[in-house]
Formats: structure tokens, C-alpha cells, sequence
């Protein structure tokens, strides 16, 4: 009997649905580097540029993508010091020379002279940069959405734990009450009655006791006669 219960008891939990796994959608997510790919951080983005004589001309700031949002060029900053009177001149890709050479990424463009970085103009963008007021707002976007996201998480997490955590406080309180809070309330109550019946036993009149003589009340004194009403004054 007892093992037809466990066997019944084991096909039940197993038939209990199991938490849904979240499905990933194909071709959205990308979880490794394959070959051929890069990081643009790792090569491109803040990369120094040399020249064909190995000094640095500048450092690459940004990326132009096309309308298909592949990478056609990128945004170099040359002269100045220190960021101030920089020029940004646009560099097709393919002009640029990347090469790996003892494990440091090293990239050049041999057709930059001093000469042609002087006469080039700068980059015209057709579109304005964000303000740092527009940058602030999406920041403070970004970190609203997260931290909701991040509560929402929480929330769902908290719910599912909470429905055992609850059970099992429930089970422990009825345990406590079982063992500890009901034979103490017994107890207490088993005291009270026993400690009532002894008050009750000492106030009662034991056989042989005298009664206490009542003394008799006292006779009310006697009225005082009101006094004679005075004699009107003759004429």
C-alpha cells in the first residue's frame, strides 16, 4: 500500500508543469564572436592612426554607416592638442590598414601626409550632433527603463518563491501552536480554575464558625419642635 502511494505520489509531481522556459528568437541574438567579426571598441573605436612613417595622425571618433547600416567609413580627428582645434576629416574604410602584429591592432592610413591633412576640409555632417541636454534625457531614459525592468524582475521572482516561503510559515506557525501555545493555554487555563476554586473554598463558611452578630441599628432622635411663629407688634 505504502509503495502504490509513493508511486502515485512520484507520476503527480512529475506530471506538474514545469516553469516555461523563455524561447530565444532565431537570428536576433548573437551570444558568441564569430570568426571574421570584431568589436568596433577593439579595433576601431579610440584606435590611433598612423601614418606611413608610423606617427599618429590621430584617433578614430565615430563610425559612418550607410543606409543597409554597414560601416562604409569612419570619423578622424587630426591636429589640434588635447582636443582643442581638432579636425574631423571622413576616411573611406577600405583606406585604412589594419594589421595584427604581435597581438596589438595597429591601424594606418600611408596616404595621410602633413600637406593633405591640412588642405582637406572637415567633415559636413547633415545632421546635427545630440545636445548634452538630449544626451542627459535618453541617459535618464535608459536608467528609468532598467531600474523598471530590473523591479518587474524582482516582483516576479518574489511572487514565485512567496507562494512556498508562505506555506511553509503557515505550517511552521500551526507547529508551534501545537506543541508550545496550546498546552500552555491548557496549562494556564487549568491554574485559573484550580486558584478559583481555592478562593471560593477559603470564603466559605466552615461548620461550627460562629456568625458575626449584626449590631442593631440605631433609633433615629427625636424631631425638634419647631419654634412658636413671633407675635405681631400691637398698635
Amino acid at each position: 500500500m505504502q509503495r502504490g502511494v509513493l508511486t502515485l505520489a512520484a507520476v503527480a509531481l512529475f506530471a506538474l508543469p514545469a516553469f516555461a522556459e523563455p524561447v530565444t528568437p532565431q537570428d536576433v541574438f548573437l551570444t558568441t564572436q564569430g570568426e571574421g567579426q570584431y568589436l568596433a571598441k577593439d579595433l576601431l573605436l579610440g584606435a590611433k592612426v598612423h601614418n606611413a612613417e608610423g606617427q599618429i595622425i590621430g584617433d578614430v571618433e565615430d563610425l559612418i554607416l550607410n543606409a543597409d547600416n554597414q560601416v562604409q567609413g569612419v570619423i578622424l580627428g587630426v591636429g589640434g592638442f588635447a582636443g582643442f582645434g581638432e579636425k574631423r576629416i571622413g576616411v573611406a574604410l577600405p583606406a585604412l590598414q589594419i594589421k595584427n602584429e604581435s597581438g596589438v591592432v595597429i591601424v594606418s592610413l600611408p596616404q595621410a601626409t602633413k600637406e593633405t591633412l591640412v588642405a582637406l576640409p572637415a567633415f559636413e555632417r547633415k545632421q546635427p550632433p545630440k545636445s548634452l541636454l538630449d544626451r542627459a534625457i535618453d541617459k535618464a531614459k535608459e536608467l528609468s527603463d532598467k531600474s523598471s525592468v530590473t523591479a518587474k524582475d524582482a516582483y516576479e521572482k518574489a511572487k514565485q518563491e512567496a507562494g512556498p516561503a508562505l506555506q511553509r510559515a503557515e505550517e511552521a506557525a500551526k507547529k508551534t501552536y501545537e506543541e508550545s501555545v496550546k498546552p500552555a493555554l491548557e496549562k494556564a487555563g487549568e491554574a485559573t480554575k484550580e486558584a478559583y476554586d481555592a478562593a471560593k473554598d477559603a470564603m466559605a463558611p466552615k461548620p461550627g464558625d460562629t456568625p458575626v452578630a449584626t449590631p442593631p441599628a440605631a433609633e433615629p432622635a427625636p424631631a425638634t419642635p419647631p419654634p412658636p411663629p413671633a407675635e405681631a407688634p400691637k398698635q
